[in-house]
């Protein structure tokens, strides 16, 4: 077949999506705040889509408003064991076409659907995220709309670097390298509480030649649901991302059993991980290819600060780096470190802003804070919160209220053991735990920083002392996959900061970079010879 275009193509080049901020007046807030309207007076009935057919079996579940949980959004159907063998066989016979197709090809579909998203999809997405998963118009901004469009930009960026890093050659010889999608399917499972996440799990693998079946979480249906539509729209050829909504360890047990598996791609708690990876393990003679592994896991973030931080700067990055979305982050600040000589006035300026806090329903956009995602969520953050009562001291918040939204006030504790549990266990909500230390043990408290948590994710350090800049930075490398310096430990930009952590906090493959795709690639050599020697000997055997 003759190739379809001459030349060699070059993608556009990626730049950032710019937020909007959605301030009163402006038509992005009244565009918002109609499609919100619009979507919560309706209810989605969700299926399971194998190869672009929709299958609704009968077997549902439904999705709720966190922050009015009696709202129904949606309801999903869930995958049969028999759907989500059958979204893996297509799967791969999907993937033998797509991976042929010329790489330009497949970044179009993800570069419209950045288009797409930029624009006419936009409010769709945001809406979604704000509906379903509680987050507020500014949140949902940063992430449904603006992360998302940076990663499917991005993602073409890198992949173009990638296919054009080639070997040497020389006059006689011509040396390629192929990059071709993994052989079978990738398995991407993403978390409710990043729709950009949920974008680019599957999208990732995808544009390099893989095709993939996606279990999205049950907590972010509304918003998952849109991102296949939308790269329905953008041009995705079925069969190419596969759809199964279900119960996570059925759905698992099928496709980590299947001959086909060619790669994991992962964002959700250690515990889950560690048991997909042992299942992988004792499945490794049944597999066609050993799996690729990519996981970002779970994360006991930390800030640390210095006697010589600047305390409303500090106080800021606390509050924010702690409250917004609920502290539902992976990068969220969850454990502070805070010298006894700035501790009362970073306290005080910090139950102040405590104090303006709103919590609340997301439509109305005076609330910093909506609710936590469901009431498993509800119950646990609310037992810490309980157990903090007991063992150490709430300064600021507390309340758990469950009755109509799954709603937790932003609280604040101190601790005077840094082994207490809630400086080292993950919460996942709005708890920001501080241990105070004497200003003298700085070097000390360092070690306790890097020691007290089985996570590596995120952490800050705020000084004005540069040498204390540069001892924090060296005491806690290995601490945290991305360190902050007079920052808050959230708000990775793609392109800026490629996000992910080791130890606890998963393989460290940072979405939103070059390392994060070459893990979809199967990498082969070519050589092409010119001239082929047509004399078997060798000169040095002319003589004895």
């Amino acid at each position: 077949m003759p190739a379809p275009f001459a030349g060699v193509r070059r993608a556009p080049p990626a730049q950032n999506d710019p937020n909007f901020t959605y301030a009163p007046g402006t038509p992005e807030r009244a565009a918002l705040k109609s499609r919100l309207d619009e979507m919560a007076g309706e209810r989605l009935d969700i299926p399971v889509v194998v190869d672009g057919e929709e299958v609704r079996n009968g077997s549902t579940q439904t999705a709720v408003m966190p922050h009015e949980h009696a709202h129904v959004l949606a309801d999903w159907h869930k995958a049969t064991a028999c759907d989500v063998a059958r979204a893996a066989d297509r799967a791969a016979i999907a993937q033998r076409e797509w991976a042929g197709w010329a790489w330009e090809d497949r970044a179009a579909v993800f570069l419209k659907a950045a288009e797409l998203l930029t624009t006419s999809w936009r409010q769709t997405l945001n809406a979604a995220t704000m509906l379903g998963q509680s987050k507020t118009a500014y949140q949902a901004e940063i992430d449904a709309a603006s992360e998302l469009i940076d990663f499917w930009r991005y993602n073409v960026a890198f992949a173009e670097e990638i296919y054009r890093e080639q070997p040497v050659s020389t006059h006689g010889t011509w040396n390629q390298t192929d990059y071709r999608g993994l052989e079978g399917f990738v398995y991407a499972v993403t978390p409710f509480n990043f729709t950009a996440i949920g974008g680019n799990l599957p999208a990732a693998p995808a544009l390099m030649g893989c095709a993939v079946v996606w279990k999205p979480a049950s907590s972010a249906m509304v918003s998952a649901y849109y991102i296949l539509k939308l790269l329905e729209a953008a041009g995705l050829p079925p069969g190419v991302i596969n759809f199964v909504p279900g119960d996570a360890v059925d759905v698992s047990n099928v496709l980590l059993d299947h001959p086909q598996l060619a790669g994991i791609h992962f964002t959700g708690s250690t515990a889950v991980f560690n048991s997909m990876w042992q299942k992988v393990g004792q499945n490794l003679g049944r597999y066609r290819s050993y799996p690729r592994i990519v996981g970002e896991t779970g994360g006991k973030d930390f800030v640390v600060a210095h006697p010589s931080a600047d305390v409303q700067e500090l106080a800021v990055g606390l509050v924010r780096g702690a409250y917004e979305y609920q502290g539902q982050k992976c990068s969220a600040a969850s454990r502070a470190y805070i010298p006894t000589s700035l501790w009362p006035e970073v306290r005080d300026r910090m139950v102040a802003m405590m104090k303006d806090i709103k919590v609340g329903d997301v439509r109305d956009f005076r609330n910093f804070m909506g609710a936590v995602i469901d009431k498993k969520a509800f119950d646990k953050i609310s037992g810490y919160i309980d157990d903090a009562r007991k063992n150490a001291s709430i300064i600021a918040g507390g309340g758990c209220y469950g009755e109509a939204g799954y709603f937790i006030e932003p609280t604040l504790v101190e601790a005077k053991d840094p082994g207490y549990r809630l400086l080292c266990e993950e919460i996942f909500g709005p708890v920001l735990t501080v241990y105070v230390y004497d200003d003298a043990r700085w070097l000390e408290t360092l070690a306790i920083v890097d020691e007290t948590s089985p996570y590596a994710l995120t952490g800050a350090i705020f000084a004005r002392d540069r040498r204390a800049v540069v001892e924090a930075a060296s005491a806690l490398r290995n601490a945290a996959g991305n360190f902050y310096i007079n920052d808050k430990p959230t708000g990775a930009v793609v392109g800026h900061q490629p996000f992910g952590g080791a130890r606890a906090s998963g393989t460290n493959d940072k979405a939103g970079s070059k390392m994060n795709l070459l893990r979809w690639a199967s990498a082969r050599s070519v050589k092409e010879t010119f001239a082929p020697p047509t004399d078997w000997t060798y000169p040095f055997m002319a003589e004895k």
